[in-house]
């Protein structure tokens, strides 16, 4: 296995926990509140969220270069 598929697959669990994280945080009583008056999350909860997405498109990403090789 490469170094290019193991940093791949790190990538992709690191952006599920941090996209878990964001979703369990949006639920929280503070977070639902902020979102009822401002219809959007709080920027913590938008961060896990974009973090997230990112982690996991750059791992998928690993994973598909890491196979053409």
């Amino acid at each position: 296995m490469s170094s290019n598929m193991v940093l791949g697959l790190v990538l992709i669990v690191v952006g599920l926990v941090a996209l878990f994280f964001g979703w369990n945080q949006s639920q929280s009583l503070v977070d639902q509140a902020t979102e009822t008056f401002t219809g959007r999350f709080t920027e913590s909860t938008m961060w896990y969220f974009f973090g997230g997405a990112a982690a996991l498109a750059g791992g998928v990403a690993l994973l598909i270069m890491g196979r053409r090789r």
